[in-house]
């Protein structure tokens, strides 16, 4: 299976400190650090507030969801995506419910221990170049043909590249398993993950999902996978 994978040679750099948002700071002060949660229909996942974005992972899953706290009446926190959806809502005593698609009208949740913090970890070029090839491989086998992937980034950017490619290679995989997204998932040709931008960017054009990632922000500076779904599936039924 043929692959097509460039990554190019650069300088990196420090990303600047970014304060927190006033009401996850408040919500934060009744949380653990980072701590495993399961809710009433049996979803387990770790939410990880030491950082100045809260982080989360559901069990069974790769993905690190990036949360944007929102304030709501009674002094409530919502967390929701950079799709927007509605993740999670804190009280301001700590308690949570938890919104899926299986519980649309959200699931309490309740501290099942402490858990260490959701770090991406770091990746060599050689490293970078063998998970290219195995995301490519999990790309292809989910759509019964071949998706190329191409990564064109600077040292530094490999971590950030890393989990971009796997969100979307992620949100392929699920696309291509609904029987409404499939259709739209089988447009997909082409991955590229870039650092050559300002901000984190992405677009999905003549069958090539172009990823521009922020590499100074983390995990925050590439899109999850459910704003990859919504792109492709928006860019099908907008023609």
């Amino acid at each position: 299976m043929a692959l097509a994978a460039v990554v190019a040679v650069g300088l990196s750099v420090v990303a600047p400190a970014v304060l927190p948002a006033d009401c996850h700071a408040q919500s934060r002060r009744n949380l653990p650090p980072s701590a495993r949660y399961v809710s009433g229909t049996g979803q387990a996942f770790v939410l990880d507030v030491t950082g100045a974005r809260p982080l989360m992972r559901f069990e069974q899953s790769t993905e690190i969801w990036v949360l944007r706290p929102t304030a709501a009446p009674r002094g409530d926190i919502i967390y929701r995506n950079d799709n927007g959806d509605q993740i999670l809502r804190v009280t301001p005593d700590g308690g949570m419910t938890l919104y899926t698609t299986a519980a649309p009208q959200g699931s309490p949740v309740s501290r099942n221990g402490e858990a260490a913090p959701l770090l991406a970890p770091g990746l060599t070029a050689v490293q970078l170049w063998n998970y290219i090839v195995r995301q490519s491989d999990r790309a292809s086998r989910a759509l019964g043909r071949l998706v190329v992937v191409d990564v064109d980034i600077q040292p530094g950017s490999e971590a950030v590249a890393a989990d971009a490619l796997s969100t979307a290679v992620d949100a392929i995989v699920r696309m291509a398993r609904s029987p409404n997204l499939r259709s739209e998932a089988n447009r997909i040709r082409r991955i590229e993950i870039v650092d050559q931008g300002r901000t984190s960017q992405t677009a999905f054009s003549r069958g090539t999902l172009r990823i521009v990632i922020e590499p100074r922000a983390g995990v925050a500076g590439r899109p999850s996978s459910a704003r990859i779904v919504r792109l492709v599936a928006d860019d099908v039924l907008s023609r």
